[in-house]
Parts: structure tokens; sequence; C-alpha cells
């Protein structure tokens, strides 16, 4: 079962197993505007929370993208890096960025549900 959990800076996780796939929410893409390049991590990148982990550049702005926990990066979108546009339309699902192996689950803890999310951007 994957389990989707979202960050203060508008990236998401869905969680399966000890792997998080990361991205950023369609409201980030929203406040962005159209997205026009992404430069992901490398693989085998290994990560800190709250380290800045990839660039995504739309018409109006640059903006880093967030490692939301500690691990390894174990695979980037090179779909993504080919085609930025897919964040603009479907943000939360083909348009992922990396995968990340979870170095430390309690981590987690911190991070908001869907519910606590909506509130958070309301």
């Amino acid at each position: 079962m994957t389990t989707t959990l979202y960050t203060s800076d508008h990236e998401w996780l869905a969680i399966d197993g000890d792997t998080a796939t990361v991205g950023i929410t369609d409201y980030a893409q929203q406040q962005l505007g159209d997205v026009v390049f992404v430069e992901l991590p490398k693989v085998g990148r290994s990560l800190k929370k709250a380290e800045a982990a990839a660039v995504v550049e739309s018409v109006k702005a640059a903006s880093d993208v967030y490692a939301p926990i500690s691990g390894e990066v174990v695979e980037t979108n090179e779909a993504l890096a080919a085609e930025p546009a897919l964040v603009n339309s479907d943000a939360q699902g083909a348009a992922w960025f990396f995968k990340i192996k979870i170095a430390d689950r309690s981590e987690l803890g911190g991070l908001m549900d869907e519910a606590a999310y909506k509130a958070h951007t309301a």
C-alpha cells in the first residue's frame, strides 16, 4: 500500500516500502506557472532532509525542490528531464522527480497527510 505525505514546501512523497517517490504538488505548479525546465539529482546521490535536491524553472521563477527526507536517490524521472511540461499537466502523477531510499523512517513523522496539507494551502 502506498501512503502519500506532503511537506510545507509543497513536495509530495508516495511511500512504498523503503522507497519514496518525490514530486511537487499541483499547488506548487500553480504558483510557479508553466514549467519549462527541470534539473534532477544524480542517481546515487545521498541527500539530507531539507537539502536542495532538484531545480524547477517556470516562465515566472526558478525554485529548488528540497529532499523531504534523508536518503539515497535510486531513480530519476528521465521522461521529466526530456519533457518538463509534464509538471504542468500531471504534477502529482507522471511528473514525479526522483525516488529516494528512506534512510530514517522517523523523519516521516514531521510530514502532513492530505487533509493537513489542504488546510496548509487553504
